[in-house]
């Protein structure tokens, strides 16, 4: 059935699965590494999600642990997959699932913010693969509950999302654990020095496949800039949502937990279905986001950088960007959201005057300059009063004259701006 691709040199049990999946031609990073990866080659692989990377990997490690059958020994598995955050361990676990539906693989993801018993359960199962976050996956290590000695594939996903998070201490215990002789392969969005560093430790004699889709993508993606008094976002954001109503999926990135929940709050005051997802929600709370936003029934996700790489979650029409990222190079993970396999996509950015220095940055990064749309009606405003779905201020102000007085005076208190702006949100929320 795939007779004229890489496809067709993996197991058939594996062909029908990804056939069911709807799979029909590799992407490129497919097409470069699993040829490598069914001789048994190491790989360093420069590539995001969203261009197919997590089949380029698992289908050759399937593959493998089909054709090379090896009596079970529970709490001992074959094949390892450590990933940053518990959204991209679910998201590849699912895939793991998807492939080997009809090749009887067994498999478990440890994550942590849950109980363990079922992740313990699936282990006692068999599991011949695992895909693990760092810190569950010690933790079961300490209790004797799994090793690593059997281990015969192993992959280090998003690499550089990994050193970003501190893990690295906790990768090198990890990769203490595991038999010298094995397949390694490392995959990492970016390579920066301390990340070649890590590679050059972890593989041997490795393929070297690289993958560029941030100039691709971004092109494909509609860029716009609005330029919008802070004071303005979130009206700014309800008149988009309510201008477009074809917009079914919609991702809002915030800086700060705090600023996402409070975006939350002002959209279902505007009876928009939406739900946050950031590092203080639990994983059930995260899981039940995610997949309300996959079926439909949550429009808007509102997320921090924690969900600007590994969410792949399709037909995305818009990437918001309350505000513009800490780091210029989180700006292209976050609108690679959308435009997801050859896609087009659209990304609309709210710039206030503080933050004109940092678009700057962003379009020295992606090496052009991002259109203004100043078609809108709250751009640059400041003193427009908010919208009449927002709350009134506490204690009885109102907000005539908006920042200012109303006789054009600037108000001396430049708080009370602030809890205009916050619609009476309580002071000394946590970052």
């Amino acid at each position: 059935m795939f007779e004229n691709t890489v496809f067709g040199r993996l197991d058939q049990k594996l062909q029908h699965a990804i056939k069911d999946a709807g799979y029909e031609t590799p992407t490129p990073i497919q097409e470069k590494a699993i040829p490598y990866l069914l001789d048994g080659r190491d790989l360093i692989g420069c590539a995001q999600t969203g261009t197919g990377k997590t089949a380029a990997f698992m289908l050759p490690i399937l593959n493998h642990l089909v054709r090379v059958r090896r009596p079970r020994r529970i709490g001992h598995p074959r094949a390892l997959v450590l990933s940053p955050t518990r959204e991209l361990a679910v998201q590849t676990a699912e895939n793991v699932k998807r492939y080997s539906k009809y090749a009887e693989l067994p498999f478990a993801c440890l994550i942590g913010g849950v109980s363990q018993y079922g992740q313990v359960k699936d282990i006692k199962k068999g599991a011949e693969t695992v895909v693990a976050c760092p810190g569950r996956l010690i933790d079961l290590m300490n209790q004797g509950i799994l090793y690593l000695d059997q281990v015969e594939c192993f992959v280090l996903d998003e690499a550089d999302r990994m050193l970003d998070m501190g893990f690295l201490p906790d990768i090198r215990r990890i990769i203490s654990k595991l038999p010298k002789s094995r397949q390694s392969l490392f995959f990492s969005a970016t390579m920066p020095p301390p990340v070649l560093k890590l590679a050059g430790e972890l593989v041997h004699d490795p393929a070297s496949v690289t993958i560029s889709p941030e100039t691709p993508t971004v092109e494909k993606i509609n860029q716009k800039v609005m330029f919008v008094a802070k004071s303005q976002k979130d009206a700014l954001l309800a008149h988009l949502l309510e201008q477009h109503p074809e917009w079914n999926r919609v991702i809002v990135f915030t800086k700060m937990r705090h600023g996402a929940d409070r975006v939350v709050k002002k959209l279902f005051r505007a009876g928009i279905n939406c739900a946050a997802i950031h590092s203080d929600k639990t994983q059930g709370q995260r899981t039940r986001a995610l997949e309300g936003f996959r079926r439909g029934d949550v429009r808007v996700l509102v997320a921090t950088d924690i969900a600007s790489r590994g969410i792949d979650v399709p037909d995305i029409s818009c990437v918001v960007n309350m505000e513009l990222p800490l780091e210029t190079e989180s700006y292209v993970h976050r609108i690679g959201r959308t435009a997801r396999a050859g896609e087009s996509g659209a990304a609309i950015s709210f710039v206030t005057q503080e933050e004109r220095g940092q678009l700057k940055a962003i379009e020295r990064l992606i090496k052009k300059s991002i259109p203004v749309d100043r078609d809108h009606p709250f751009e640059a405003q400041p003193d427009l009063p908010p919208p009449a779905w927002v709350a009134p201020m506490r204690g009885g102000q109102n907000n005539k004259g908006g920042a200012h007085g109303p006789h054009g005076k600037r108000r001396r208190k430049s708080f009370i701006g602030r809890r205009q702006v916050d619609f009476g949100q309580k002071r000394g929320g946590h970052k």
